[in-house]
């Protein structure tokens, strides 16, 4: 659910939304949201000071409840 909510946000930002993914990871700190967008976006993704990144990371974590969740952004040319 977490996944899904916030691709539809981040979807809404860029100005490619078809290159937008986001994975879910689970680890045994907790679990990560990665989301990949296209290189041009990940400016808009992140905004000025990180505001943007940190907005879409407080709406995850309120959506996560106790259980909270890492966000890591990622442009689509980069791979882990």
């Amino acid at each position: 659910m977490l996944a899904e909510a916030l691709e539809h946000l981040v979807r809404g930002v860029v100005d490619n939304p078809d290159d937008v993914s986001v994975k879910d990871k689970q680890l045994r700190r907790g679990s990560i949201l990665e989301v990949r967008v296209h290189p041009s976006d990940l400016g808009k993704v992140i905004g000025r000071n990180g505001r943007t990144a940190t907005a879409f990371r407080t709406v995850v974590s309120a959506l996560a409840g106790r259980g909270g969740a890492r966000v890591d952004f990622v442009d689509v040319d980069r791979r882990r």
